[in-house]
């Protein structure tokens, strides 16, 4: 039976790209959106046209029930999955003093109560098909090296990559990896708005990265060549940090 992996947020940006690149490796697809349904088929159909099956599922994450029975009744029809890749998330940036407790309130629930609310429903479906597994969390550079105007983004990531390392711990026995990669200024919608070029200064290679650079890394700790890896952080930020 093949591979199937669930990727949150994959209707657009670094979601659909890592949808597209896990297809291409030989895994079957669960494509997930909050909006965007129709962004979503479309991410669906280039998947079906790679020769891989897709299901799509529509919630918000931070709905606990919501995606809880959405990935409930996916997991019976389909089975358990191989693979979680949790890269859903927002970003609301003002300076701290500015920011009202919505603003706070939406991008950690977005971030942390997200992680659980779609990690928790697939843990034990994917230990008791004792088959292994993978799960990938997406922090950011801010979570690990904190950015101005960004204390609720910086705060969300840096909880993920917490969470990612003692959910590792607890799951390693099973042999379910659990790791996190983390990009940099990468080149999405989301940083249309950025400063570019102050921002081109702190990084090494003096560009930005793409959505491909992200999705590759996360099909290699999809792979089995990464099955000894667990409890990672890998950065995709250009030497940033």
């Amino acid at each position: 039976m093949t591979k199937r992996i669930l990727v949150t947020g994959s209707s657009r940006g670094i979601g659909k790209a890592i949808a597209l690149k896990l297809a291409e490796q030989g895994f079957d697809i669960t494509v997930h959106c909050r909006a965007g349904v129709e962004q979503a088929q479309a991410t669906c159909d280039e998947i079906n046209a790679l020769g891989r099956a897709t299901s799509l599922l529509q919630f918000d994450v931070c709905d606990r029930e919501q995606a809880k029975t959405q990935i409930i009744e996916d997991i019976a029809q389909h089975g358990a999955y191989y693979g979680v890749v949790c890269n859903a998330g927002i970003t609301n940036d003002m300076a701290f003093p500015a920011m009202q407790g919505k603003d706070w309130d939406c991008v950690i629930r977005t971030g942390l109560d997200g992680f659980y609310n779609v990690v928790h429903p697939t843990v034990m479906p994917m230990v008791q098909s004792r088959k292994g597994g993978r799960i990938i969390t997406m922090s950011s550079v801010s979570g690990i090296a904190g950015n101005r105007g960004q204390v609720n983004y910086s705060a969300a990531k840096a909880g993920i990559i917490g969470a990612t390392k003692a959910l590792a711990l607890e799951l390693a026995k099973r042999k379910i990896t659990v790791n996190c990669v983390a990009p940099g200024l990468i080149e999405t919608a989301m940083t249309d708005e950025l400063p570019i070029d102050e921002m081109m200064k702190m990084i090494p290679l003096k560009r930005m990265g793409s959505v491909k650079e992200v999705a590759g890394t996360v099909a290699f700790l999809m792979s089995d060549d990464a099955a000894y890896i667990t409890r990672q952080v890998i950065s995709v930020n250009g030497g940033m940090v």
